[in-house]
């Protein structure tokens, strides 16, 4: 097994606490090696788990998360320093439990063959896909929705009939470990494994011959992940992230398109791959958006300090990392406005809460506008007319979402066709993500394949196309040799 190191950017190669070994998840490069053996040889005996198992392992995922949901949150909170409850209960559990419900009732439809078209030149015959699954399913789940985008993957994989081992973040140790408990008193090792530590360990993860490697994550890590699964020839899904914009249309109401767009940034502090990154405004209603912007993040966060629905950064590397964006945009002349009252302002940095803090008078060269925020800092760029801002859109690289605010049908259009982005929502954000039926996705720079509903289901499972004959076949009429009457026949026929 090669040990493939994997340089952390910036961003993520900050120190945290390490998680302390419960037991019960794998956390030495020896137990990985054996537990994915483990796996492996598990599968091989169990190649196309029935529809009744697979049920079985959904409902127990769904039980463990529903009888637990205090201590999941009480763990979230930890890891992050204070974590709001309804933060992790929207984002993590209330997400997942809705997308295992939504498998659970489809699943049997999903199971079945799909029967495809035979032509008339290859009759009788009949033509069908079946779904297989692929086998031992690598999971690399990131730190800031560490419920939701570990267990969501997880749900598809066992959906699909697969085994799994899910590489959980080293910025989470408290999830880690009671996620690590109680998959290990619903599932055996060789079914579900949650694997604990550090970069070298993710390396190690990423070098394995896994039959699918899922990760979640930065678009330069992602591109260490693909390397290191190339090597071996794994495919592997890369669910990415980016700078995703906000279009304002100069006709809606600026009260209103905040509204639909403010729960997207301020949802676990902006700490979010498909939060706004920045707002695209009409120039002469910059100002407008800024005071609507600070009027409804005060009726949401009338405080900072110890409100207990405000999220902290997660640890003192990414504040570092944010206040060093702040930093650099304000020495080269941005307007930085904090939306919260100024008698707080020397004092907000308690627990490592943040506020919504906008910023104006941006340019390229600030590297705020070159680098993912990833918390509760949001650019805004005015612009003069549409397709002004649809260019500035395509000249960046793709990004994981984009969010239009306009009622005119046109205006949408306009932008939903002239630019790409791995999924869009008008008048609200990140909410396409928690519509089961929706596949989610990047494109570009943002990542590669999707899950979700099934979409999720698929990209853990092998199409696998069977074309079958019975007794009567036809196909020897065309065995050499060749020139006879009806090999004339049968290319004047379908050559046309």
């Amino acid at each position: 097994m090669n040990d493939v190191a994997i340089p952390m950017p910036a961003s993520e190669e900050i120190s945290a606490q390490q998680p302390h070994s419960s037991g019960n998840d794998i956390s030495t490069s020896d137990a990985l090696a054996q537990g994915f053996s483990a796996q492996k040889s598990y599968f091989l005996q169990n190649t196309y788990p029935s529809y009744q198992a697979r049920i079985d392992g959904l409902n127990k995922l769904k039980a463990l998360l529903i009888d637990n949901q205090q201590a999941f949150i009480d763990a979230m909170s930890k890891d992050f320093g204070h974590r709001s409850a309804d933060d992790s209960k929207l984002g993590d559990i209330l997400s997942t439990v809705m997308g295992i419900n939504y498998t659970v009732k489809r699943l049997k439809r999903w199971m079945k063959k799909e029967k495809k078209h035979v032509g008339l030149l290859f009759q009788p015959a009949k033509a069908f896909v079946i779904y297989q699954p692929k086998g031992v399913i690598g999971i690399i789940a990131p730190w800031n929705y560490p419920v939701f985008l570990s267990l969501g993957p997880l749900t598809a994989a066992l959906a699909a009939g697969n085994t799994a081992m899910i590489k959980m973040s080293e910025f989470t140790p408290n999830t880690t470990t009671l996620l690590a408990e109680l998959i290990s008193k619903n599932f055996a090792k060789e079914q579900v494994a949650i694997v604990s530590g550090d970069v070298k360990m993710a390396a190690t993860f990423s070098a394995l011959t896994f039959d699918h490697l899922f990760f979640t994550g930065s678009t330069t890590v992602g591109r260490l992940v693909m390397k290191s699964a190339a090597e071996n020839l794994v495919p592997v899904t890369l669910e990415l992230g980016g700078k995703s914009p906000t279009i304002i249309d100069n006709d809606i109401d600026i009260n209103t398109a905040v509204s639909r767009i403010i729960l997207g940034k301020t949802l676990n502090s902006g700490q979010t791959c498909v939060a706004p990154d920045y707002i695209l405004c009409p120039k002469a209603k910059v100002e407008s958006l800024v005071q609507a912007l600070k009027t409804c993040y005060q009726d949401l966060y009338p405080t900072i300090n110890n409100n207990v629905d405000c999220t902290s950064i997660i640890n003192d590397g990414q504040k570092a990392r944010l206040d060093k964006l702040l930093n650099d945009a304000r020495g080269k002349g941005a307007n930085i406005t904090p939306l919260i009252a100024k008698t707080e302002l020397a004092d907000n940095t308690a627990q490592r809460k943040m506020p919504l803090t906008v910023i104006t008078n941006v340019r390229d060269d600030m590297l705020v506008m070159q680098e993912e925020i990833f918390g509760p800092l949001l650019p805004i760029i005015g612009y003069e007319n549409i397709n002004e801002a649809i260019d500035y859109v395509n000249k960046n690289a793709r990004p994981l979402a984009l969010y239009i605010c306009s009622f005119n049908k046109d205006f949408q259009q306009d932008i939903l066709l002239k630019t790409h982005a791995g999924g869009v929502c008008i008048n609200d954000a990140a909410f396409h993500v928690a519509n089961d039926d929706l596949p989610f996705g990047g494109i570009g720079a943002s990542g590669m394949g999707q899950y979700h509903g099934v979409e999720g289901f698929k990209t853990f499972s092998h199409g696998k196309s069977v074309l079958s004959r019975g007794r009567i076949s036809f196909t020897s009429l065309l065995f050499p040799p060749f020139g006879k009457k009806i090999h004339q026949l049968v290319y004047k026929l379908f050559i046309r």
